[in-house]
């Protein structure tokens, strides 16, 4: 009897892994146009998104290399750098965009101030200070006295309140008329809202401002307001145009 023999086919050496190389070539050539667009700064918007997503692949890219599943190790470090950098150009962009931006709109609002004769440096003012606007008009406020209450004729009053006594002047010391100044006034006694106060001598109906006023001419009036009687400080708020920034005055009671 014949004996057959039983031969094994040889076991085959696994295929070679195709080497996994994308994201590295994809972290580079991002790399390369995010940081291309950080330098001109103004493309901060750009250069931004494509420095963090060369960077995700960058790292991902080397983590294969790591692996052994990819080969262009190199290419992901290039493009890991590449999209940091564009990050970092991206941000200093942001940066300088911003400060340009606020500085042109600091100067424009310098030209309106100038135009309109508006002034920002009216915060705060003392008693008796003047607040002066580039349009040559003028507005003062004195300190604070007290004011004696008629009760017959009062007109707006809270009772158990004390009423102060301020004198705000306008003038003119342009070249040029100032025409209808509206002279909105408001006041808060410690913080808190409070009302002007009317009287037979007082008050908004007593003080009707001039329509117009030449270079060289004034206006003054009286105006009273209700305080709390613990009230320490008065602060009142007058803004002479609806053109113009508020001035702010700081009265002691």
């Amino acid at each position: 009897m014949s004996q057959q023999m039983h031969y094994q086919p040889a076991p085959q050496a696994p295929a070679p892994q195709t080497a996994r190389n994308g994201l590295g070539v994809a972290a580079l050539i991002l790399g390369i146009i995010g940081a291309l667009s950080g330098i001109p700064m103004f493309l901060f918007w750009l250069a931004g998104p494509l420095g963090i997503l060369s960077l995700i692949f960058g790292i991902v890219g080397m983590g294969r290399a790591k692996k052994g599943q990819a080969t262009n190790k190199g290419v992901a470090i290039t493009g890991t750098i590449l999209g940091a950098l564009s990050i970092i150009l991206a941000i200093v962009g942001v940066i300088v965009s911003v400060l340009v931006v606020k500085g042109a709109v600091d100067e424009a609002k310098k030209q309106i101030d100038k135009e309109t004769g508006s002034s920002s440096s009216i915060e705060d003012l003392s008693p008796g200070a003047t607040a002066k606007y580039n349009n040559g008009l003028q507005v003062t406020v004195s300190k604070t006295s007290p004011y004696t209450i008629n009760p017959s004729t009062v007109i707006t009053h809270t009772d158990g309140d004390k009423a102060y006594k301020v004198t705000v002047t306008i003038k003119n010391t342009g070249k040029a008329a100032i025409k209808d100044p509206a002279m909105l006034i408001k006041a808060e006694a410690d913080g808190k809202k409070t009302e002007e106060f009317a009287d037979d001598k007082v008050g908004i109906l007593h003080h009707d401002w001039e329509t117009k006023l030449d270079p060289g001419e004034s206006d003054t009036a009286e105006v009273v307001f209700d305080a709390p009687p613990a009230a320490k400080e008065l602060s009142v708020e007058i803004t002479p145009d609806i053109m113009l920034d508020p001035a702010n005055w700081k009265l002691a009671l």
